[in-house]
């Protein structure tokens, strides 16, 4: 019996120690952006399956009696991936995606977009000096809109395209605080938050920061429900699924 951990998150890598404390076999496997990814316990693969048929030829010859997406509520490809292969292979399927923040504190007052491109637009009609923390995957969707403004990007790993010379770049990985978000806002005179709906209370405190200081926040919509699979909200829950199946 092995459990596959689709991972990356700091909900995957609860739920692998959860796993580890029972006993239960597992592997987590990461996508490999990042270069320098934080590693859950356990048993660890980086890179990619080669699509969805990729990962079922995997399903099949490590005998993974379950998959757990628990990927970042983004990352759409893999989780659809991951959905017709277990459908191809009759696994059993989990999301394990946290909640979003569509009724936290203060959402009714942000500007909600559908695409990055309507985000970047909404922050140029906004201020002249946002802060975007959506990722160095997306940061092409900004340029062009916001290449005049005194951007502030925050991203794990330095970008694969050139950014404009008023922007400045911070490469910075979390958790953060709420001290030192405001601080951060403060100190590079931020007039706009852009950011994704990624959930949870880990990037939280710079919504509270930006909230305290009265800055407007975009935040870009999650797709809307992915397909195949359950979806529980943390790893206990999750836990709780696989041991009701007879499969942790």
């Amino acid at each position: 019996m092995t459990v596959l951990i689709l991972g990356g998150t700091a909900e995957a890598r609860e739920l692998a120690l959860w796993l580890q404390e029972r006993g239960v076999p597992f592997t987590s496997s990461l996508a490999g952006r990042v270069a320098r990814p934080r590693l859950p316990v356990g048993e660890v693969r980086i890179g990619g399956f080669g699509g969805a048929e990729g990962l079922a030829a995997h399903l099949r010859e490590h005998g993974v009696t379950a998959v757990v997406d628990a990927t970042h509520p983004f990352a759409t490809g893999i989780s659809r991936n991951a959905a017709a292969a277990c459908t191809a292979t009759g696994t059993p399927l989990v999301r394990l995606e946290r909640p979003g923040w569509e009724t936290a504190p203060g959402s009714d007052a942000w500007t909600w977009a559908d695409t990055h491109a309507e985000a970047a637009e909404a922050a140029a009609r906004l201020g002249g000096a946002p802060f975007l923390t959506t990722g160095r995957q997306s940061l092409g969707h900004f340029l062009a809109p916001l290449a005049e403004s005194r951007a502030l990007v925050r991203v794990v790993d330095p970008p694969d395209v050139p950014l404009p010379a008023p922007w400045t770049l911070l490469t910075s990985r979390g958790p953060y605080t709420l001290e030192g978000e405001r601080e951060l806002l403060r100190r590079h005179a931020c007039d706009v938050l852009v950011t994704k709906n990624s959930g949870g209370a880990h990037t939280w405190p710079k919504m509270a920061a930006a909230a305290e200081l009265g800055v407007p926040v975009v935040v870009i919509r999650r797709t809307g429900q992915l397909p195949g699979g359950e979806v529980r909200p943390d790893h206990l829950a999750t836990g709780a699924w696989l041991s009701a199946r007879g499969l942790a």
